[in-house]
């Protein structure tokens, strides 16, 4: 993680986290993070609504050009990066995967600014909608009214032993006889 921001929120997830793999959205306290909620949002995991935000900080609003409540958070990215942070999202939610990405974005005055992404994902509740939490810190201080985000890298943050696919999670549970379909 580049951003001050970015590792400031990161470490304040992963102490609520404790040995649990998320912390629930519940533990999250505002007033511990005061200084960086203009930068966070909070998306709903829906693929159909295209992870629409459910919160976002004035900043990232304001980044953004607009008030961003309920509005699509993957229709902010230009063609391939769409399908690429869908997919990254889908991870966060779905895996409890945190992910950190390099992203860039055209100004209104077209030059390219240049942002760092936080995703973190939250405990899976049942009969409550799945969400997850992020952080959009801008390098430069003087952009405004971004558009355009493209993706330009990303990694999962969790070494490699802590993650368990969903595939080998459902073989974990299978029991009794499991037929294979195969090749003739």
């Amino acid at each position: 993680m580049k951003h001050k921001s970015s590792r400031e929120f990161f470490a304040y997830w992963n102490a609520k986290r404790g040995d649990a793999r998320a912390p629930d959205r519940s533990e999250f306290e505002p007033s511990a993070v005061r200084e960086l909620l203009a930068d966070i949002f909070v998306l709903s995991y829906d693929n159909e609504a295209g992870y629409p935000f459910r919160v976002a900080g004035t900043r990232t609003s304001a980044l953004l050009g607009c008030d961003l409540k309920d509005r699509s958070f993957s229709a902010l990215f230009t063609g391939g990066s769409r399908s690429d942070i869908e997919e990254i999202i889908s991870a966060v939610a779905e895996e409890t995967l945190p992910a950190i990405a390099g992203l860039t974005a055209t100004t209104e005055t077209g030059e390219r600014a240049h942002l760092e992404l936080l995703l973190l994902p939250f405990t899976a509740r049942v009969h409550v909608p799945a969400s997850l939490t992020g952080l959009l810190a801008p390098f430069e201080d003087n952009a405004t009214k971004l558009s355009d985000l493209v993706l330009t890298s990303w990694r999962y943050l969790h070494p490699p032993e802590r993650f368990v696919p969903r595939a080998l999670r459902k073989l974990a549970i299978a029991r009794g006889l499991m037929v294979y379909e195969g090749l003739r």
